[in-house]
């Protein structure tokens, strides 16, 4: 059993994305060029985004808000919007290759893709995507040789696609499974229950569930919710006083029985998780989303029993994996960097008699499952996985074997399974399911992704450059084999750089069509992230946030000094933490690159804390309320560094309306004040989907959208057609 990590900003982007591509005749650069910005930038006309007299103290320093009308959701917002989306939309629609561009994205993306299996209940269930649908289907079947039937299909949930499946979680005996549905991308679910035998939805439904997931007991399961919002905007309004909850199958939310709450500490969130054989329930408490935290449990098996405290304060990382009789085997960074597991007796839970399993290492540990009386522990090394399997001792009895450098996920069985299944990845190497005998060590292939693309034809390399203070900092570099050194190759640069998030290697459909026509894709492992460890990550805190920056940029010097790409070839992205990033990167060094792509981003530093779950990223950012914390967030807020007269990189920011992870307002007040105070000359616009979020749950037909337009807007601002010659 693992901790689920729920505050975290991370989304999901081009970077995330496991889909596939084709390769087209192109030249070793890969791209034809012809001046066409000239075409779409020189008629733009920005709507008169009304201002307002509003100045806030901070300290004795007067900052304008003048867009502060744009945090309250109303009519007038929405006419706004519609009148943003309106010119960007005329733009996007004039540039001649975007329809070709969304054609080919759509053609590529339609090949099936499956999820790992898992088993609950003597079944084996998986997800599967069609190819264009725009949610995946979660199937079943007796053995791994019967028909697949239908368990699950989110696409029936509505006619749009835009009410997605959140979360899954099956009884103890599998008769019953807990979901969630989100709608519009919203963080809000809703829970039901299904009896899985006849695949009928009970009566069962759960309201204004938020950062949970379902942890079964018995005939019902632990949940948390906040209380349901009394007025104002539920999107945006800040989120106080998280609960537990017990639901019992066959009843009301009305009778479900509290479990636990904090009416002294209101910016807390807690998270209850039942051990495999559901001896213990272990209750997490969170001050934040990067990582920290303190634990709790409960002996089930007692009715008298309390919910007594093992780690109060919240220094350390702490995740139970599961419960090894009358102990917890804990995966923490507590005293090591880049993590140990040990066994704490939760009745003697000092310090002093834990004992250590398994030591920390060189390389960064970044989960552990324990299945068939081993532990399989996932490991880290520069950026790439590695997986060790133990002995419940922890010695250590062998590797598994992975194909080539990549990602693995999975791993994850119950107590008494004697196989599991993982997935494998890599920026050239597509999804690709293994099945794992776990006493015999053996790897076989379950089931290859077979994409229509020559992923022969590229190379992946990692490179150590130097950033500002002197660091060595990672990064990926993708491109076609016998690429040119000539400076002229259009590249993508994407990174995150924050919450202890790694960013490791993926394969992406997306990315495929910006490889196919001869551009590079450049991924840096900025401080911030979790690749190096815990220390990396503070590396990139409060008061260092600058640091990530200086990565970022260093990471744009390096590929344009190596000769890779120059400036008028360069464009930079990042989502949630990432746009704060490219924020940062664009109003600091705006000649740096062409074009910028900021994803709901964090853009307004002084205010980010008042909204929804914003409060959870004050450990990783500091406080406005804070005085030197204040200095620090307003020498680098995006908002707040736009100059008068500076032209900065053709700029599409992209959000959503149903956003209330990071709530639209940081966006539209970023594209205000760059509309009203960049130089002319490159187009300063912004995306807004409709009945979207930060981007989890997103519909497949959206996606395919949202990176056709985005491509097209790379490509035309660095007076790119891919398709000239077609």
């Amino acid at each position: 059993m693992k901790k689920t990590t729920t505050l975290l900003l991370a989304g999901s982007f081009i970077a995330a994305s496991a889909c596939k591509s084709t390769q087209t005749d192109t030249t070793a650069t890969g791209m034809n060029t012809e001046n066409t910005q000239s075409q779409t930038t020189t008629a733009l006309n920005y709507p008169d985004t009304k201002k307002v007299d509003h100045i806030d103290d901070y300290f004795g320093t007067k900052v304008a808000d003048p867009y502060r009308w744009q945090e309250t959701h109303d009519e007038q917002l929405d006419q706004w919007i519609a009148e943003e989306n309106k010119v960007t939309q005329a733009y996007l629609s004039s540039i001649p290759f975007r329809d070709k561009i969304k054609d080919r994205l759509t053609q590529i993306w339609n090949y099936p893709k499956y999820g790992a299996p898992f088993k609950k209940g003597g079944k084996y269930y998986f997800y599967k995507n069609d190819g264009l649908q725009n949610q995946s289907v979660l199937y079943v079947q007796e053995s791994l040789e019967a028909e697949p039937k239908v368990f699950l299909d989110p696409n029936k949930f509505s006619e749009d696609g835009t009410v997605a499946l959140t979360s899954l979680a099956f009884s103890k005996d599998a008769k019953y499974a807990a979901y969630g549905t989100s709608s519009g991308g919203s963080d809000w679910n809703t829970y039901y229950v299904m009896d899985v035998a006849t695949g009928k939805k009970l009566d069962d439904q759960i309201d204004w569930v938020k950062f949970s997931g379902a942890s079964w007991y018995k005939d019902g399961f632990f949940y948390s919710r906040y209380d349901a919002p009394t007025e104002g905007n539920k999107l945006a309004n800040k989120n106080e006083y998280h609960k537990v909850y017990y639901h019992k199958v066959g009843t009301s939310q009305s009778q479900d029985q509290l479990v636990y709450e904090d009416k002294e500490h209101a910016l807390r969130n807690f998270y209850g998780s039942t051990t495999d054989d559901e001896r213990f329930l272990v209750l997490y408490a969170s001050e934040g989303a990067s990582g920290a935290n303190a634990f709790y449990y409960k002996d089930l098996t007692d009715p008298k029993a309390s919910i007594k405290p093992i780690v109060t304060n919240f220094e350390s990382e702490y995740s139970v994996v599961d419960n090894v009789g009358d102990k917890l085997l804990v995966h923490t960074n507590k005293n090591a960097p880049r993590y140990r597991l040990v066994l704490i007796d939760p009745k003697k839970p000092e310090e002093q008699n834990w004992q250590v399993v398994i030591p920390e290492s060189e390389n960064v540990m970044t989960g552990a499952s324990l299945v068939s009386n081993r532990i399989i522990a996932s490991y880290m090394k520069d950026a790439a996985s590695e997986v060790v399997v133990f002995d419940t001792k922890g010695k250590e009895l062998n590797k598994v074997e992975l194909p080539t450098i990549g990602t693995v996920g999975g791993f994850d069985g119950d107590k008494d399974d004697k196989e599991v299944f993982f997935t494998f990845t890599s920026f050239t190497y597509p999804a690709t399911i293994y099945r794992y005998d776990v006493p015999n060590n053996k790897v076989t292939l379950f089931r290859k992704t077979e994409v229509n693309v020559d992923t022969d034809a590229y190379e992946t390399k990692q490179v150590f450059y130097t950033s500002k203070d002197g660091t060595k900092v990672p990064m990926f570099i993708v491109h076609k084999k016998g690429l040119q050194l000539n400076g002229q190759n259009p590249t993508y640069l994407y990174a995150y750089g924050g919450f202890n998030v790694s960013m490791t290697p993926g394969f992406s459909i997306a990315n495929m069509l910006w490889l196919e026509n001869g551009g590079v894709y450049a991924l840096p492992n900025l401080r911030g992230g979790g690749e190096y460890g815990e220390e990396w990550h503070k590396a990139g805190m409060t008061p260092n946030k600058q640091n990530v920056f200086d990565d970022f940029i260093a990471a744009a010097e390096y590929l344009i000094k190596e000769g890779y790409t120059s400036n008028e070839r360069l464009a930079v992205s990042g989502g949630s933490n990432g746009g704060l990033m490219v924020g940062a990167f664009m109003t600091q060094r705006p000649e740096l690159a062409k074009v910028a792509i900021p994803a709901v981003g964090v853009m307004d530093m002084l205010r980010f804390h008042t909204f929804t779950i914003g409060w959870a990223w004050v450990p990783e950012y500091g406080s406005s309320e804070n005085e030197e914390q204040f200095k620090n967030l307003y020498a680098f807020s995006p908002l707040h560094n736009i100059k008068e007269g500076v032209k900065y990189p053709a700029t599409l920011v992209k959000t959503a309306d149903h956003d209330d992870r990071v709530v639209p307002a940081h966006s539209f007040k970023f594209i205000s004040e760059l509309q009203a105070k960049g130089a002319p000359g490159n187009p300063y616009l912004i995306r807004v989907d409709v009945r979207a979020g930060h981007g989890a749950g997103k519909p497949t037909s959206l996606v395919i959208q949202e990176y056709a337009d985005t491509w097209a807007f790379i490509y035309q601002n660095m007076g790119i057609n891919p398709y000239q010659n077609q």
